[in-house]
């Protein structure tokens, strides 16, 4: 009983992920199975994706602080950095649904290269654009080995603060009440008290085990979708990197699609897909 209702839904997330998400003939999708659809595109310029049509996007952007990828720099100014950022979100904002919601990790605060407010500004602008806040989950990395500057040693002269943590900031577009959708959650009473606490604590992802520079872990985007989105709901991860984001929908029944420049971390993003979430693609290609 519970195979034949998994292939129903599988079949379901496909039809929808084939016929109604994408705007135009010209967007051939890089990979598309069962309910995963990776696109090797500029996501400000793709056309893969119909305005108004999705339910959460959640995504890690690139942070601008000099990361090796093979397609976008890394290192412009502040300035520069936030008026990409604009344009990306706003972007975001065309496309998702009316109470679409938005799960952004960013960091904290940037210090190198000059001290910065990260979150505060890339906040600002997002509810300039349109979006509506809601809350900012801390993401504890439980990771301070990282840490490199302290500025003035041991004298109060320029000492540096260091938060070791990122942020989830949660936004919503027009209501944050969900009415469509499968109203299906596959949460538990566990998962949803521990979750709804705004504090997350586990690790980060090791870039050699995945071959990326900066991948996020499973998680991160399990935790959200399972939190903010229904069986079945579409999600979009517009920076899709090695492609956790569509792992994490295979794995739980939702529709996910992924816009990645970089041709290499496609194929490693659908290597993933394909290798992390076997048996919900061949329920979804039964």
């Amino acid at each position: 009983m519970e195979t034949k209702r998994k292939r129903r839904v599988a079949k379901e997330i496909s039809s929808i992920v084939a016929n109604k998400s994408i705007q135009s003939p010209e967007a051939t999708p890089y990979f598309h199975q069962g309910s995963a659809a990776i696109f090797n595109d500029d996501f400000l310029k793709t056309t893969s994706v119909k305005d108004g049509t999705v339910d959460l996007i959640v995504t890690s952007p690139p942070y601008n602080v000099d990361i090796q990828y093979n397609s976008h720099n890394d290192q412009m100014s502040y300035k520069e950095y936030l008026e990409f950022t604009e344009r990306w979100i706003t972007k975001c904002y065309a496309l998702a649904k009316p109470e679409g919601r938005f799960c952004l990790n960013i960091p904290l605060d940037k210090n190198k290269g000059g001290q910065q407010s990260v979150c505060a500004d890339i906040t600002t602008i997002a509810k300039q654009i349109g979006w509506k806040y809601h809350s900012t989950i801390i993401w504890n990395e439980q990771n301070i080995s990282r840490r490199t500057a302290w500025g003035s040693w041991l004298s109060a002269s320029a000492p540096f603060v260091i938060a070791p943590v990122e942020v989830i900031v949660v936004l919503y577009k027009e209501r944050w009440k969900k009415t469509s959708g499968s109203k299906k959650s596959d949460i538990t009473r566990d998962e949803f008290i521990a979750w709804t606490n705004g504090v997350w604590n586990f690790n980060g992802e090791s870039k050699k085990r995945i071959g990326h520079p900066a991948p996020f872990p499973i998680e991160l985007p399990r935790r959200c979708i399972k939190l903010f989105t229904y069986i079945g709901d579409l999600v979009l991860d517009p920076f899709l990197g090695s492609g956790t984001t569509l792992v994490t929908c295979a794995q739980t029944n939702r529709q996910g699609i992924g816009i990645e420049i970089d041709k290499r971390y496609c194929e490693i993003a659908k290597n993933r897909v394909l290798n992390e979430s076997k048996n919900q693609l061949a329920f979804a290609e039964a």
